[in-house]
């Protein structure tokens, strides 16, 4: 009786041991069980320039939403974009790909507008900046070739 008991303590710790990891797991990766309250944008860059699936999206610093496909459209990067739906994308606003630091990650910085009509969900941004090409630009400097 007494082993049955103890193995009954055993799983009941392991069953929650696993469901806090569960939760640990979803929370510290901002994963996202449900659809959220989020809506999709996407926006057209020509070099995304090491822009990675489930990097950030800011605004003025501030995490806004979260990069969900990265794919090719006639030979350009189509980045699809997820956005807390609390934040209003106007149709004039202009999506950056910057980096975190001189070597850090990569993630979109939006700088909106000042249009009165809105990004619908599902809308395209038009103006992109892309990804400032490092190495292009020290290949640059070492060769004489700044313009």
């Amino acid at each position: 009786m007494r082993k049955k008991s103890v193995e009954l303590t055993v799983g009941v710790f392991v069953i929650a041991g696993a469901l806090c990891f569960a939760y640990l797991s979803v929370r510290f990766t901002r994963a996202e069980i449900s659809g959220g309250d989020t809506y999709e944008v996407t926006a057209v860059f020509e070099n995304v320039g090491g822009l990675r699936k489930g990097a950030n999206v800011e605004i003025a610093g501030v995490p806004v939403g979260r990069v969900v496909v990265l794919s090719l459209d006639d030979y350009r990067a189509l980045a699809t974009m997820r956005i807390d739906k609390s934040v209003e994308l106007q149709t004039d606003t202009i999506a950056s790909i910057k980096t975190k630091g001189l070597i850090g990650e990569k993630y979109v910085s939006l700088l909106p507008g000042g249009d009165d009509e809105v990004v619908a969900p599902g809308g395209r941004l038009r103006d992109t900046e892309s990804a400032l090409d490092i190495e292009a630009l020290i290949s640059k400097i070492a060769f004489g070739k700044v313009e």
